[in-house]
This record gives structure tokens, C-alpha cells and sequence, in this order.
């Protein structure tokens, strides 16, 4: 199931129709109090989200779906009429799939579902990890420490699951801001510093796993 946000109707209705014809089961919703009702009767499998909409703005929607347990691992594309770097950036950095500018061909916005369909379905559906008391499951992504939900920001998480994936081994800063921030990413500035320190201390008392090798970068130990 593909859900739709987009206050344009005949938008709404062509991106719907495209989908459809497509095999997608898709439904569409022109107000975000819409849109909620439907999260809370069916979880999606992606969502196609407009920027600009009446009550609330996409991005503070998808700041709610990546802050949710239940919902932040729904693959995300935005859709909107601004063509900025800025918008661009901002959009990814809080935790967008991918991000397709109007006016757009259906051809491409199919293609861009079915890629970003792919690289999810591609996750590991049952990997987890448990080090000591912290416990992730990218799936779901959830984080607990102690058997208690913790929340993250979609970077932090990030940090955390290449880390553990990496289990044992260190990942060197560069590894660490190409495979978070990308090209975005300047070397020079204190970003992931600041995102490791704002991690451990959500961990509490799990924040120790995070190991800090001087002049090389991040680990977290042999498995417990």
C-alpha cells in the first residue's frame, strides 16, 4: 500500500491513477488529519508526501513519521514545487528516501518508487543486535536500553546501525560522514562529534559501548 499526500487534486488523482495502473494499491489524502486517520487503521509501505499542504507543512509530517516507533521506518518521498539545495538538504536530512521536484513525468516518479521499494526491501528483515543492555532492531527501529524505548534522530540512528554493523571493528570519521551526510558532509566541522555525544547520552547507560579511538574514529566493542 502506497499513501498519498498532496492538497493538488488533479495531482492527486494522476499520481494515484499512475500507481494503480502500475499493481500499487495506493490511496490518497489532501490534509495531513486525513492522512494520520489512515496510519492509524494501515501502515503504509511508502509514502509520497507534498511540502506545502494546509494544516501542517511535509516536513513536520515526516518529522512525526520518523519520530514514531510504529512509522519510522516507512520509506519516504517528497514531493514538491521547490527546486533549492537548501530544500533538498533539509527534506534528506530529516530522514526523506528520496525528494522529486514538480513538475514531474510519471515515468520518473514510478521508477523512483520502484528503486526505493528495492532498497527496502533489500533490509534484513530479522536482523537485530543486543550488546549488553542495549538492544536495536533496524526493522522496526526500535533502540531500548534496559528493555526501555529510546528515541532517536534519524542521523543518530544511522550512526548506531553502521556501528553495529561494523561490530568490533572501527569505523574511521570519513567512513562514518560519507555513509550519514554524504556529499553534504564537511570534514572539517564537529557534526558527528556532536551527534555521537547527544547519542551516548540517549543511551544512558548503554553510552559507554560507543568507544572513541583517538585520531581514527568510532567502535563498538566484540559482541557481549
Amino acid at each position: 500500500m502506497i499513501y498519498l499526500l498532496e492538497d493538488d487534486d488533479s495531482i492527486r488523482k494522476l499520481v494515484i491513477y499512475a500507481l494503480q495502473s502500475q499493481g500499487y494499491e495506493a490511496a490518497g489524502f489532501e490534509r495531513p488529519s486525513e492522512f494520520w486517520h489512515a496510519v492509524n487503521r494501515k501502515l503504509p509501505e511508502l509514502v509520497l508526501l507534498d511540502v506545502m499542504l494546509p494544516e501542517e507543512d511535509g516536513l513536520s509530517v515526516l518529522k512525526k513519521l520518523r519520530g514514531a516507533s510504529a512509522t519510522n521506518g516507512i520509506p519516504v518521498i517528497m514531493l514538491t514545487a521547490k527546486n533549492t539545495e537548501f530544500d533538498r538538504v533539509t527534506g534528506l536530512d530529516c530522514g526523506a528516501d528520496d525528494f522529486v521536484s514538480k513538475p514531474f513525468g510519471m515515468m520518473e516518479l514510478l521508477a523512483r518508487v520502484r528503486a526505493v521499494l528495492r532498497r527496502t526491501e533489500k533490509t534484513p528483515q530479522e536482523q537485530q543486535w543486543q550488546v549488553g543492555p542495549l538492544y536495536v532492531c533496524p526493522q522496526r527501529r526500535q533502540v531500548q536500553v534496559n528493555g526501555q524505548d529510546v528515541l532517536l534522530t534519524y542521523k543518530e540512528f544511522e550512526i548506531l546501525s553502521l556501528l553495529l554493523q561494523q561490530q568490533g571493528r572501527v569505523m574511521t570519521r570519513e567512513m562514518l560522514m560519507d555513509r550519514v551526510w554524504g556529499l553534504e558532509a564537511d570534514r572539517e566541522n564537529r557534526t558527528l562529534d556532536v551527534h555521537i555525544r547527544t547519542l551516548r547520552q540517549k543511551l544512558g547507560e548503554a553510552g559507554h559501548l560507543i568507544e572513541t579511538v583517538r585520531g581514527v574514529g568510532y567502535k563498538i566493542g566484540g559482541r557481549a
